[in-house]
């Protein structure tokens, strides 16, 4: 094990390549400022990461990952590794799994190097430990673990983690997308229909679009959220809330799905008062923002990445084949999902607004 000098530590972390993951990852940030407020930690990941980042007080640089995801390119990582070194870091510590992601701190000659036992990278890595994964039942806390020496007591409960927007950055976004008076109103309720994981993650348009219109005639306002892959699922929900609503109501619907970049929807969501999500990023966003949280699991659980919110309600069927983790229903039907109903979703966004 090589020692360092705790008040000059200078921390690579190479981050996760999901949005939802990243997030869970400022729990790390959190546990090694606690544990050396002086130290500097620098994060390299996917350069789309970078509005999260800098959401995050504890990270001091973000660097750009220069290579796509799954793209091994060995030359060129050892390249950039390389090109690392005059950073002078003491620790690397390496979030994903794979080998590919050890690559650089190994040629950055990274005097530390720690992260999880993975696809055979014993060799990259000099403090390389063994997951017991019933003593971190939780990606969160796996992350904070490795904040800390090999043998020391786990933690386990590490600070949730807690992005940081400021008054102007909201201001902002609620200008350009005409939200303002919606936001004042104290009762925008955040929807996110998406899930890069697949539709078995996906509550379905219709049923969105009901609860939203059971809201909306409680004098709510609905904000739809996604990226450029969720356009169309965002236009049926809202096209479903016309026909429930009337035209009178429509305009307490905001559909921004495809609108916005990252750093937007971020500062959209810290305006609302709460959020209704899939298994998502976005559902982990709303959580690490303090948005009380309709979590909506179909084929996959909240026992290994549950949304870290000071309030949340995770709502969920009891089918017998659930959670599959399938990215479609092996049967076709999408039970684990269709079961969970419109005024469950609707009750308990009224609920978080009466604590």
């Amino acid at each position: 094990m090589v020692k360092r000098n705790d008040s000059s530590e200078n921390i690579l972390i190479i981050g996760p390549s999901w949005v939802g993951d990243m997030v869970m990852a400022q729990s790390l940030f959190i546990a090694l400022k606690r544990r050396n407020p002086d130290c500097s930690i620098s994060v390299l990941a996917p350069a789309w990461t970078a509005p999260l980042l800098e959401r995050m007080p504890e990270v001091e640089h973000s660097l750009a990952l220069p290579f796509e995801h799954g793209e091994l390119k060995l030359l060129a990582r050892r390249r950039f590794g390389q090109a690392l070194r005059d950073r002078a870091y003491t620790q690397a510590i390496v979030l994903p799994n794979s080998l590919k992601s050890a690559l650089i701190p190994y040629f950055a000659d990274i005097p530390l190097r720690t992260g999880w036992r993975g696809e055979m990278r014993g060799g990259l890595l000099n403090d390389c430990r063994r997951l017991d994964k019933k003593k971190y039942p939780l990606m969160v806390q796996r992350f904070a673990a490795l904040a800390q020496p090999p043998l020391a007591v786990p933690t386990k409960n590490p600070a949730s983690p807690r992005l940081l927007v400021s008054r102007q950055q909201v201001d902002a976004a609620l200008e350009k997308f005409g939200l303002q008076t919606a936001a004042q109103t104290g009762r925008l309720v955040a929807l996110c229909p998406g899930a890069e994981f697949g539709p078995s993650k996906q509550w379905p348009a219709e049923r969105f679009a009901g609860a939203a219109a059971d809201l909306m005639l409680l004098g709510w306002h609905v904000l739809i959220l996604g990226s450029k892959g969720d356009t169309e699922v965002a236009q049926e929900i809202e096209q479903g809330i016309a026909t429930k609503v009337g035209e009178a109501q429509r305009s307490r619907c905001f559909n921004v799905a495809g609108k916005t970049n990252l750093a937007e929807a971020i500062d959209l969501m810290a305006a609302c008062s709460s959020a209704v999500s899939n298994d998502s990023g976005l559902m982990h966003i709303a959580a690490a923002l303090d948005l009380p949280v309709v979590a909506l699991y179909g084929s996959t659980t909240p026992d290994f990445t549950p949304p870290l919110a000071p309030l949340s309600r995770i709502l969920a069927s009891d089918i017998e084949c659930r959670p599959c983790f399938d990215r479609r229903c092996r049967f076709g039907h999408n039970r684990c999902m269709t079961q969970i109903e419109t005024g469950t979703v609707a009750k308990a966004v009224i609920e978080f607004d009466k604590k």
